[in-house]
């Protein structure tokens, strides 16, 4: 037995025969050390209902629930975890609630309504960026969630956290820094997961901004998709379909920078100038 009471992992795999399959985009967490310290790196959440994607066998279920989860919601698609899920929830009774179902096709908003929310998961990764630019453009603000824990390939993570100037920065770092303030908690290496992915991977802790810098989502959406669509040609170029020199001018920003050098505040200005037009 483990530290937790429950088994060994490795065991609760074999036993339930949970081989992880690339088109789920599993890749299972083994090590209890690293799963509690993502759920560490997530705060205290003795007073929250986490929401957790894709458990697979448990091991971050395991190590939020022992660490004093009030209570964790887990998401699940993949049928032959559910036995294995249904042990844990055994152990901890009335903390953990398994929804069997396709996080694709959930309203988050409405598992815990009313209750402190925390999302906390080793996201598939296969849909781990679709599903943190859902939470992050979501219509009300702020969100449901008080903070975001979240699992993803590092050169994932380093275009969530970039700053203007990076190589990695982009449509999602401005999307993130928008509405976000975000960093990188640590990396965890390639060999810790079974099976091993190509990549190392990254825990990125988010916490939402109470007042973001007023802008409208698609307008916001539409000049970073135009900038950095053309991110190697100068503002003026890059930007000539929503309105180029015209928009720049409105804005108070010089044609000759490039999408990379712009922050955060100065696309809202772009997104502001051209709501202004419309």
């Amino acid at each position: 037995m483990t530290t937790d009471g429950l088994p060994p992992l490795r065991e609760v795999i074999a036993a339930h025969g949970i081989d992880a399959r690339k088109s789920l985009g599993q890749n299972f967490l083994l090590d209890l050390n690293l799963t509690g310290k993502i759920a560490r790196a997530a705060g205290d959440l003795t007073q929250s209902t986490v929401i957790e994607v894709g458990p697979g066998p448990g091991g971050l279920t395991r190590a939020l629930l022992f660490s004093g989860a009030r209570r964790v919601i887990a998401i699940e698609r993949d049928e032959r975890c559910l036995a294995a899920l249904a042990q844990i929830a055994e152990h901890y009774p009335g903390r953990l609630d398994v929804v069997s179902g396709d996080a694709m096709k959930t309203d988050f908003a409405a598992l815990a309504p009313g209750e402190p929310v925390r999302i906390v998961a080793n996201l598939p990764y296969n849909i781990g960026t679709e599903l943190l630019v859902r939470w992050l453009t979501s219509r009300d603000w702020p969100p449901f969630w008080s903070s975001m824990t979240l699992m993803f390939q590092k050169e994932v993570a380093e275009r969530i956290v970039a700053a203007p100037g990076a190589d990695a920065y982009g449509r999602l770092g401005v999307l993130a820094g928008w509405r976000t303030q975000a960093q990188i908690a640590f990396d965890v290496p390639r060999q810790a997961f079974t099976p091993p992915p190509k990549v190392t991977s990254s825990v990125v802790h988010l916490t939402p901004r109470a007042v973001p810098p007023a802008a409208e989502l698609k307008l916001l959406e539409r000049v970073t998709e135009a900038a950095f669509g053309q991110r190697r040609k100068m503002l003026r170029q890059s930007l000539k379909r929503v309105g180029g020199e015209t928009l720049l001018a409105e804005a108070g920003i010089d044609g000759t920078r490039r999408a990379e050098t712009l922050s955060v505040e100065e696309f809202v200005r772009l997104a502001n100038a051209l709501a202004a037009r419309t």
